[in-house]
């Protein structure tokens, strides 16, 4: 490992690709401390806080779940507030109309120059969901009370709100620009390590609160203690190892490519195989069911208070009381409906990225066929159901992962903060894009003959020369 590393900064190219990467990222955290003018931060920390340590704790856990898949600061309201996600929902809009938009279907069919098209209109729409976002955000610091006096006026209130939004959309779309400039000049994916960099700066502050509840017993009765510990780490290496496995975990199908007779010489049938990815929807599955019930548990806790606090009749005090306290997070019903909805998510996002059709039209095309299949419908029947077993197994794995952060911060007591790195979005979303940035490092040191971080080769850097005799 140790030598792997050493050999990255061998490589020139690769030694300013990856240099470069971790200035990005230096930079991306900086923004974290430039506030919105007008906005008082120890107000919206305050506010935050006891939001959290609510009973219902929605609008916290909004935040912090907010936060962890955005790469934005909610909690503190910098210019990177709004973080990479109005970039990262608009590409995934874009993509879902690419199954149902005929013009963009045929920009998709064009190649490179559709695509850049599609990526044009994709950040045009970016910069529509900045502004919008950032205008309901700021109202909302607004009626909380949050932004600082001086700002309320008649005519400073229009100041604050053009201020507020500019710096605001502004952050976002120089969050998008810094993304495709790590995919020009840096290594790996610009957008998910910009996520993964917002994710793993929220680790210190789980270790420290870990670090301050931990007691030196093995049955604690406040904090966690020895035998806590313990089960944390083994939990989070078993979690790590399984979101490993299902981010890389395959089914291979057999491939035959045809043979081709020119002349008095044969080409063509080698034996190859299909990988289909066990879990083709990636992450979005859990993004979808976990942004989707964040809403009955708002409506649900606003409904209950104003019941209790409003005087209503005892049935209808009684009805919102049950639901508040059934639909928040780590609760029973919860994890039914959050199961169900990963499923359904699961094989409506695989339609969308996995066409069987398709996939059977370009291995007709190309001259193979899978063996015992005939080219067409037939292959296209069985890649489909096919994609529909190991759809199921993935959704299964996924939904494991999801469920395992609420359970565990409801059973032991601990925030959501140190439970989101024992599963869920955050850990996925890590997993797979340090396990892409290993490959791409890997395949750049092995092509100029250095050992990389899973194989072992030549350690001077150059080609062993093998000399012979003439003869």
């Amino acid at each position: 490992m140790l030598q792997a590393v050493l050999n990255i900064f061998k490589v020139p190219d690769l030694r300013n690709r990856v240099l470069f990467t971790l200035g990005v990222l230096a930079v991306y955290r900086i923004g974290f401390w430039i506030p919105i003018p007008g906005v008082s931060q120890e107000q919206m920390v305050l506010f935050a806080e006891a939001q959290a340590e609510a009973e219902d704790g929605g609008f916290g856990r909004f935040l912090e779940y907010a936060s962890i898949f955005s790469g934005g600061s909610f909690m503190q309201s910098t210019i990177f507030g709004l973080g990479i996600m109005p970039y990262i929902t608009a590409a995934i809009i874009f993509q879902l109309l690419q199954s149902a938009v005929p013009r963009l279907q045929e920009l998709r069919r064009e190649g490179p120059q559709g695509q850049a098209k599609i990526t044009e209109w994709t950040r045009y729409a970016a910069v529509a969901m900045c502004v919008i976002q950032a205008f309901m955000w700021l109202q909302f610091l607004v009626n909380s009370n949050i932004v600082k006096p001086e700002f309320l006026g008649s005519g400073s209130i229009v100041i604050f709100f053009m201020a507020g939004v500019t710096c605001l959309t502004a952050g976002s779309i120089f969050l998008m620009w810094l993304g495709e400039q790590i995919d020009k000049f840096g290594i790996g994916n610009g957008v998910s390590l910009i996520l993964t960099a917002g994710i793993i700066a929220q680790m210190p502050a789980a270790i420290t609160w870990i670090v301050a509840n931990f007691e030196p017993s093995l049955q604690a009765e406040a904090g966690i203690g020895v035998g806590g510990l313990i089960f944390l780490i083994i939990s989070f290496i078993i979690v790590v190892a399984g979101a490993v496995l299902i981010t890389v975990a395959t089914r291979r199908i057999p491939i035959q490519q045809a043979k081709h007779t020119r002349g008095r010489k044969v080409f063509g049938g080698q034996r190859h195989y299909l990988p289909l990815r066990v879990n083709q929807a990636g992450v979005m599955p859990i993004i979808f069911a976990s942004s989707l019930l964040i809403f009955p548990a708002s409506i649900f806790g606003y409904l209950s208070r104003n019941a209790t606090m409003g005087g209503a009749a005892d049935w209808w005090i009684a009805t919102t009381s049950f639901l508040n306290q059934n639909f928040q997070i780590g609760a029973y019903p919860y994890l039914v409906l959050e199961i169900t909805l990963i499923y359904f998510f699961s094989y409506f996002w695989t339609t969308v990225v996995f066409s069987p059709e398709d996939m059977a039209r370009q291995l007709r095309d190309s001259g193979s066929f899978i063996p015992g299949l005939r080219p067409g419908p037939r292959t296209a029947e069985y890649l489909e159901t096919v994609v529909e077993r190991v759809t199921y197994v993935g959704a299964g794995f996924l939904a494991v992962i999801a469920v395992i952060p609420s359970i565990i911060s409801l059973q032991m007591g601990i925030p959501f903060l140190v439970a989101s790195f024992l599963g869920g979005t955050g850990l996925l979303i890590v997993v797979s894009v340090l396990l892409d940035l290993t490959q791409r490092i890997e395949a750049n040191l092995l092509m100029r003959n250095y050992s990389g971080f899973l194989s072992s080769g030549d350690q001077g850097g150059s080609a062993p020369r093998v000399r012979g005799r003439r003869g």
